[in-house]
């Protein structure tokens, strides 16, 4: 093998990737983006959402935030339903999102709708939480509930809107 055709296969390798890379991030674009709430106010349409639990809190809450520009920044502001349940123990269910590779994970991202793409989130930040549990939580594909402390985030360097911390698995 020649020098060039070296050159050219490691090329056409390189616009392979590039190709491939571009088209991932196309698709998952709008995944960064705040969950826009059509004028009816659902964060989704109600087939994605889980049946609401009593005694659990509602992604339909959580959904109530709305972005404002301070400085040159887009920051989060919360509804008051939403800012009194800061620092509070909540029950909340929802879909795992591993942030690591193994079945068991203790931090992870809990999403309002189930997972459909391995590249892409879900939703935007008012419909995930980000989880870190006591002990390991096995991961699956199906409903998981949680019991923890929410912690309400107003500039997160991430862009995560919620955390629950010392969450346990719960019914």
């Amino acid at each position: 093998m020649n020098i060039v055709s070296l050159i050219h296969q490691r090329l056409a390798a390189r616009l392979l990737l590039l190709a491939t890379t571009a088209v991932f991030g196309l698709a998952c674009a709008g995944a960064n983006a705040v969950t826009p709430v059509p004028a009816g106010g659902a964060l989704m349409p109600a087939s994605q959402f889980l049946p609401e639990k009593p005694g659990f809190t509602s992604w339909r809450v959580l959904a109530q935030v709305e972005l404002v520009k301070q400085n040159s920044k887009l920051l989060p502001t919360f509804a008051q339903t939403v800012t009194a349940l800061d620092g509070k123990v909540i029950r909340v269910q929802g879909f795992m999102m591993p942030l690591d590779i193994g079945d068991k994970q203790r931090r992870f991202l809990l999403v309002a709708a189930p997972p459909h793409c391995s590249f892409c989130l879900p939703a935007g930040p008012d419909a995930m939480i980000e989880v870190r549990a006591k002990s390991d939580v096995r991961y699956g594909f199906d409903v998981v509930s949680l019991s923890g402390k929410l912690q309400v985030l107003k500039d997160d360097p991430a862009g995560l809107y919620y955390r629950l911390v010392d969450a346990v698995v719960t019914q």
